[in-house]
């Protein structure tokens, strides 16, 4: 059997990748409004994806406010792509044969 990836795999990571896939980049506010997630669980979701070298952190200021963003890096993209495939492949081996 096809591996889920078990980082993206969890709802609210598969939500955040599913999200910067079309996007070029995202912050944290938009992030945070788009999948009503409160401050720690997103912080906590997107640290497991930097870890993992799926999502890229970029922090600066506008102004005098913090601005974090997220993007997919291409590591990301081709994980998720693989994750995707995974699935397609589990759904079709579930697929009865005609004759059963």
């Amino acid at each position: 059997m096809d591996e889920l990836d078990p980082v993206i795999h969890q709802p609210t990571r598969l939500r955040i990748m599913m999200l910067l896939s079309g996007i070029r980049e995202a912050d944290f506010t938009f992030l945070l409004k788009t999948l009503c997630l409160t401050n720690g669980n997103l912080s906590i979701h997107t640290r497991k994806l930097e870890d993992a070298e799926y999502i890229e952190t970029t922090k600066s200021f506008q102004g005098r406010m913090p601005r974090t963003t997220y993007r997919l890096t291409e590591l990301g993209r081709a994980r998720l792509r693989e994750y995707w495939d995974a699935l397609d492949a589990i759904r079709f081996r579930a697929v009865p044969d005609e004759g059963v």
